[in-house]
């Protein structure tokens, strides 16, 4: 997102910050002002984690990095609210609060505010940690001054505010060895893997595999119940041939888990992989044996069935996420779904393009709630699944 801009100027970052504030709020303050602060706390509590888990949490120096560049843009994008620059901060964090002035300089770089070689830090120092109060403390003040209607219409007091924090975000980075320039183009390659402003959407991952080993780019599959010798049980038929293993919930409370292939089938459709949908339709990639034993193996498919059954969990609890729209996914949901499938070809797939499958998948899942059968319509080229009644 940022090829075009080496090294990062600040002033180009806040063009492509403000892109990503799609919210429909834009006129108040209250979000960013609460993502400030919700950040900041972040920030604190990974140091809280690092000294409980000394030994056993690894993730906390790129947490940091994460952390900080979340509180840089919910700084760019409460300035924007209240007609405050970010190039007009950076530009202003060496003056007081009285004299600053007005309009930034474009081509200020994060780089240029930090010492040009700095050693990145794996745990907290006491002066790090000192400094984070310290930030708290000043998000606090600005908070405290909003409440009471101290920078209500004051635009000179609200960059009062914000200067002294932006001062300490950048005191505290290059505390933790963490460059501003890198905080904020990984923030805002979150933002597009997240909420993107266009979607590109990937080609199969068999996309250059030889025919008879690709995922069919359109295929019906029949999903239906049928009662046997006094039990019920969930049939997948294709072509008229049965299709994997006849289903139940396999579980002592009744929750419709039977159908849960159909989330198989939105994988395939829509992100262009499936281990499990592969294994059933025998389409292994046998020509490349390592492709073989890694993406298309019994480890890949455990996994994505362990996905499959995690994310059910999660929609149990949200009613299957029926009437959610594109972007009202939980993050935290996705950011572990990328977990679940780090070191798999699947790790590639946009947290969007995730969230289209779980989205389709699952509209297709309420469906056979409802009429207990129907036909399935995956189509890889549009990336889409759909279900029609079967009669």
């Amino acid at each position: 997102m940022t090829d075009d801009f080496s090294p990062l100027t600040i002033a180009n970052y806040a063009v492509q910050a403000g892109f990503t504030d799609q919210r429909s709020d834009a006129g108040s303050i209250t979000f960013p002002m609460l993502g400030l602060f919700g950040e900041t706390g972040s920030l604190l509590s990974e140091v809280k984690k690092k000294q409980r888990d000394k030994a056993s949490y690894l993730g906390y120096a790129d947490t940091v990095v994460e952390e900080l560049g979340d509180v840089i843009w919910y700084l760019t994008i409460l300035g924007s609210r209240v007609g405050v620059g970010l190039d007009e901060l950076f530009a202003n964090v060496d003056r007081g609060f009285g004299d600053w002035c007005s309009g930034g300089d474009a081509a200020i770089t994060f780089a240029a505010l930090q010492p040009p070689i700095m050693a990145r830090k794996t745990e907290p120092s006491p002066v790090f940690e000192d400094t984070l109060l310290e930030l708290a403390g000043q998000v606090g003040l600005l908070i405290n001054d909003q409440r009471t209607g101290d920078l209500a219409a004051n635009r000179a007091a609200f960059t009062g505010r914000l200067i002294p924090i932006l001062r300490t975000v950048i005191k505290a980075a290059t505390e933790a060895g963490v460059t501003l320039e890198a905080a904020a183009v990984k923030n805002l390659w979150k933002i597009g893997d997240r909420w993107p402003r266009t979607r590109n959407y990937p080609p199969p991952f068999d996309a250059a595999m030889p025919i008879h080993e690709q995922l069919p780019r359109n295929l019906a599959m029949d999903i239906f119940e049928r009662e046997v010798r006094g039990q019920t049980y969930v049939f997948q038929r294709c072509n008229e041939i049965n299709v994997g293993d006849r289903l139940t919930d396999n579980a002592r409370t009744r929750d419709e888990y039977r159908f849960h292939d159909v989330f198989h089938l939105a994988h395939m459709a829509v992100l262009g992989w499936s281990p499990v949908m592969r294994s059933l339709l025998r389409l292994k990639r046998k020509s490349d044996p390592k492709t073989d034993e890694a993406e298309d193996g019994a480890r890949a498919t455990l996994i994505e069935e362990g996905i499959t059954t995690w994310i059910f969990g999660q929609a149990d609890r949200l009613n299957f996420f029926d009437g959610m729209k594109a972007g009202e996914l939980p993050f935290d949901l996705l950011k572990h779904i990328r977990q679940f499938v780090t070191g798999y070809e699947a790790e590639a797939c946009p947290l969007w393009l995730w969230e289209e499958a779980i989205l389709q998948g699952y509209a297709a899942f309420r469906f056979l709630r409802e009429h207990r059968r129907g036909r399935v319509h995956v189509d890889m080229n549009s990336h889409r699944l759909h279900i029609e009644h079967l009669s």
